[in-house]
C-alpha cells in the first residue's frame, strides 16, 4: 500500500486502530486536534483520554463487557494491554488510573515507527487512500460538517449510563 492510513482521532478507537495496523506493516497517519483544539470536556494533551468515567465496566466473564475484554486480550489489544498495567482497585470492575492509563496510550502510540502523529484540527476528509474516522461523540464545527456530508445528517451518541439532565425535563 502506498499511501499511509488515515485516522481522525486519538481516542480509545483511534489509537487501537492505528496501533493494530502498525503492527502488521501499515504506514499510519494519525490525526489529533488536541492540543492545538480542545473539546469541552477534554483536559489532556495525552491520547485515549477517559473523560466521564475510569470504569471500564465489568470483568466477569458471563458478561457481555468481560467476553468483549477476553477477545480483545485474546487479538492482542493494546488498550487492554494499557488498562491491566494501569489498573486501580475496583471489585469486579475494571478501571484504571485515567491520567496514567492516558499516558501510556500515548507513549505506545509516539514509540511505534508506522505511526505519523499530526496534532492538528481536522476538517477536510478529502483523502484518496483509507480514511478512518475515530472522533467520538464530541465531535463538532466543520469536521462534524464533513462527516454529516459522507455519512448523511444521521450521527448520533446515546449514552444511558451518563445521562444529561435539563431544568426543562424535571417535574
Amino acid at each position: 500500500m502506498n499511501r499511509p492510513v488515515m485516522i481522525v482521532g486519538a481516542g480509545l478507537a483511534g489509537c487501537e486502530a492505528a496501533l493494530f495496523l502498525a503492527k502488521r506493516g501499515f504506514r499510519v497517519d494519525l490525526y489529533e486536534q488536541k492540543p492545538v483544539r480542545f473539546s469541552p470536556a477534554h483536559t489532556s494533551a495525552d491520547f485515549a483520554e477517559l473523560v466521564c468515567s475510569n470504569s471500564l465496566k465489568s470483568m466477569r466473564e458471563d458478561s457481555s463487557q468481560g467476553m468483549l475484554k477476553n477477545e480483545m486480550r485474546h487479538f492482542g489489544s493494546r488498550v487492554m494491554e494499557s488498562a491491566m498495567a494501569t489498573r486501580v482497585p475496583a471489585g469486579g470492575a475494571l478501571a484504571v488510573d485515567r491520567k496514567e492509563f492516558s499516558a501510556e496510550m500515548t507513549r505506545k502510540v509516539m514509540r511505534e515507527e508506522n505511526i505519523t502523529v499530526h496534532l492538528e484540527e481536522v476538517t477536510d476528509l478529502d483523502h484518496d487512500g483509507i480514511l478512518l474516522i475515530a472522533t467520538g461523540p464530541l465531535t463538532e464545527g466543520k469536521l462534524d460538517q464533513e462527516i454529516s456530508k459522507v455519512a448523511g445528517d444521521g450521527m448520533h451518541f446515546f449514552d444511558a449510563a451518563a445521562p444529561i439532565v435539563t431544568a426543562e425535563s424535571i417535574d
